[in-house]
């Protein structure tokens, strides 16, 4: 039997206990290291994404639904502001040789990965040459070109140790450029010179997933979302507000249009053209739409010389689309109507075009006959096409337009293929699968080089198989050429170059357009449409 003082004392520690467990019923088990503990309330920013992420490997995604989780994931020596303008990420200070080709960073102290180990410059040395390894087949290689025998290692001719990049001390990364390139710091923000823990050794799982941004991946089920939580090794983890964020995958722009209404989505991805009465209407102050740095193009199998090995086929179909009706009927968000590759507002650039532009439908129309002609083919002996591209209602709408013009003016008979967004992605590397494929591609900074790069001969953007001695040999000077001016004239020729053999069709060039619940407090236009979580704050009062 207790003793008095004893029973008193048991007494209130059962009191304590149950004080205790009243107080903690709420309470989330403890997070792993760098993970912000699951926050009780409603702070979970839920954001659209038109597709499920091909891969979160910074070396080895190519699209841009990978790129809007990665950018959450991982930082680069530099980062964004919510503008768009270059900051200094896990690089806390640069500085840049007289001849404009070395760059020394400071890595930041208190930089670290999200299992709280440091982040040194020989992370980014061995990152960089992971990529850069042709053995690795990164689609994003190209981007590390800049750097001094990158082209070589990428053909194979160096080794990746050869790269222009080495750590002269933990904490002090050099960078050798091949030749001066102004846009070099913001190419830093790119995911393809993010760095990765244990050499890139990721799988596919959020299972003790390792990455060293504001976020960090907890859970992935493919085809259903993915969750990212505050890093709280993240080096400005203060000033991230967010505590979780989840992606949401929705390859159908209605039906994220219809989870946004129903509050299942704080941020779209997209917003369909055919809602726009209905956003305008309901919506007024939620909607963002501005230009940003993107092209849309059907691009024509040149690998194979059946059918588009005759230039002049090409130039009839891509005379035969009438843009200006596009951009009124199928493209209402302020798309711009593309008779060239590279975008308007583009850096130090003349924007370059088709002269045919300018001519009347009519005559326009006629001449597609001509040439449509001329290559062998009429209304008797009709060319049969098949068009690849992505599900996506909009984007079958367009095809579907532009199958209904080139029936109309040339007498062309259409296929329509559409795949599930992933297998697309390996589809169009499938030569003998397409004729025509819709792409596109969105800058990786402001800089005309960048969209014009992915049509050198073996890069591995080139869809089309374009190859040209003389494109590569301008882009190449003016990769060479430190005088903005001429490096400037040398990039116009090589795409007047490039548009006068049609590989592709540009049809129009984006504009961004987003839903933001009013809640959601931060977000900016950019030109590269780049909207980072960390940014973003939520207030629901």
């Amino acid at each position: 039997m207790l003793s008095n003082s004893a029973t008193k004392w048991y007494r209130w520690m059962q009191l304590a206990g149950l004080a205790l467990f009243l107080a903690c019923s709420g309470c989330q088990p403890s997070a792993p290291p760098g993970q912000h503990p699951r926050d009780s309330r409603n702070d979970v920013l839920k954001r659209g994404i038109g597709g499920e992420p091909a891969s979160l490997d910074p070396g080895k995604a190519d699209d841009t639904f990978s790129f809007e989780v990665i950018r959450d994931l991982y930082e680069g020596l530099t980062t964004e502001s919510a503008d768009g303008e270059v900051e200094p990420g896990v690089a806390s200070a640069w500085t840049i040789s007289p001849s404009g080709t070395v760059y020394t960073f400071e890595i930041r102290r208190d930089a670290k990965w999200s299992n709280g180990q440091k982040i040194v410059a020989q992370d980014f040395v061995s990152s960089w040459r992971r990529v850069a390894d042709p053995k690795q087949a990164s689609p994003v290689a190209d981007l590390l070109r800049p750097i001094a025998n990158a082209a070589d290692i990428i053909a194979g001719h160096l080794p990746p140790e050869k790269l222009g990049v080495y750590a002269a001390a933990d904490d002090r990364l050099v960078v050798q450029l091949a030749q001066p390139a102004p846009y070099f710091l913001q190419l830093l923000t790119h995911s393809a010179t993010f760095p990765v823990f244990s050499n890139g050794n990721l799988g596919q799982s959020a299972k003790n997933w390792i990455s060293n941004g504001p976020y960090v991946l907890t859970n992935w089920t493919p085809g259903a979302g993915l969750r990212l939580t505050k890093n709280l090794e993240y080096w400005d983890h203060k000033n991230v507000q967010i505590p979780e964020i989840e992606y949401i995958p929705i390859s159908d722009e209605n039906s994220e249009l219809n989870q946004y209404r129903a509050g299942q989505l704080d941020i779209t991805m997209s917003v369909p053209p055919n809602a726009l009465p209905l956003i305008r209407r309901d919506f007024p102050n939620e909607l963002l739409v501005a230009p940003y740095l993107g092209t849309v193009y059907y691009a024509f199998n040149l690998h194979t010389l059946k059918p588009f090995g005759n230039q002049l086929l090409r130039q009839a179909l891509a005379m035969s689309i009438d843009r200006v009706v596009l951009a009124k009927t199928v493209l209402i968000f302020g798309q711009i109507p593309a008779f060239g590759f590279v975008p308007p507002s583009t850096w130090n650039y003349d924007q370059q075009q088709w002269t045919w532009q300018s001519m009347s439908d009519s005559a326009r129309i006629e001449e597609s006959r001509r040439l449509y002609g001329a290559a062998g083919y009429s209304a008797s002996k009709p060319l049969h096409l098949r068009i690849l591209f992505n599900s996506n209602p909009e984007i079958k709408k367009l095809s579907v337009a532009m199958a209904s013009m080139w029936k109309a003016n040339l007498g062309i008979d259409t296929e329509l293929n559409d795949e599930e967004y992933r297998v697309f992605l390996d589809s169009r590397k499938d030569v003998s699968r397409w004729d025509i494929a819709r792409l596109s591609w969105v800058a990786d900074y402001n800089d005309a080089g960048n969209f014009l790069d992915i049509f050198r001969t073996r890069s591995p953007n080139n869809d089309a198989g374009y190859s040209n001695k003389q494109f590569d040999a301008l882009l190449d000077d003016a990769a060479a050429t430190a005088d903005p001016s001429d490096r400037k004239l040398l990039l116009e020729k090589a795409e007047d170059l490039m548009l006068s053999e049609y590989p592709v069709m540009p049809i129009y060039f984006y504009s961004s357009k987003r839903l933001i619940k009013p809640y959601v407090k931060g977000a900016r236009t950019n030109p590269l449409n780049r909207l980072y979580s960390k940014h973003l704050s939520i207030n629901r009062k």
